[in-house]
């Protein structure tokens, strides 16, 4: 077992690492591979999260698996060659979308009366700190009535320039103002999903949207590097970009 796990800020925050889904867009390269472990600059697009997060003291992660989903832990077994621990919630081909899959590893990640845990998408490609989200947990762990969630914001993406929520000047994620993009990684208390529909699919949005009216998810404006991976064009410019990077160094 690798030594990261010494050297924890708090030991035991969860993650859960969403790889269940199709990746259409992604075609043909998700014909035979789920999208997760498609190869970005010598590594699985996983791999990278997994790394981050590992450095970031975040080692105990959950990985739901969907589409082609056997493939995953035969390439990453339990994580103890990466030195974390994986454990994995399975779904159906079609997979169960975010609030669904959330809802389903739930018992993975503790149940509803564990800490609050961390969720991030396994196609994204991030130099956010991880280590950030430590502290959002304590605050949402310390006051669950106050503040259940707390997301990652960051700039819009050329696909997606309508943005998705805005910060207002205490923090917190409000739907009206300057739109910004949901940086698919936020911190979630538990409880949001006790009773919740498990093995069926809904989505997280709009079902979230409740708490962020009520005034209950915190936010932040990352400005660094982000890229969600959706089609093998993007997938390609940011191999070259991180392969000319690493030629620099």
């Amino acid at each position: 077992m690798s030594n990261h796990s010494q050297h924890l800020p708090e030991p035991g925050l969860r993650a859960l690492i969403l790889a269940a889904g199709r990746g259409q867009r992604m075609r043909p390269l998700t014909d035979h591979a789920p999208k997760p472990l498609l190869a970005l600059a010598g590594k699985p697009i996983i791999t990278w999260q997994i790394e981050r997060l590992r450095d970031a003291g975040i080692v105990d992660l959950v990985i739901n698996l969907g589409w082609l989903g056997a493939h995953i832990p035969a390439a990453l077994g339990d994580g103890r060659a990466l030195g974390v621990d994986i454990a994995y919630s399975e779904e159906p081909q079609d997979a169960y979308e975010t609030g669904g899959g959330i809802a389903t590893a739930l018992p993975l990640l503790g149940g509803a009366g564990a800490a609050p845990f961390v969720v991030v998408s396994g196609d994204i490609h991030t130099d956010f700190n991880y280590a950030r989200l430590h502290a959002a947990a304590a605050r949402i762990a310390a006051a669950p009535q106050t503040t259940s969630a707390h997301f990652v914001l960051t700039d819009n993406p050329p696909h997606h320039p309508q943005g998705d929520m805005a910060l207002d000047a205490s923090g917190r994620v409000r739907r009206d103002g300057q739109r910004l993009n949901y940086g698919n990684i936020g911190v979630f208390h538990p409880a949001l999903f006790a009773g919740q529909p498990v093995r069926q699919a809904w989505k997280l949005f709009p079902w979230m949207f409740a708490q962020v009216d009520a005034g209950r998810v915190s936010g932040e404006h990352f400005r660094g590097a982000w890229h969600n991976l959706g089609t093998p064009e993007q997938l390609a410019t940011l191999d070259a970009e991180l392969r000319a990077a690493a030629a620099r160094r």
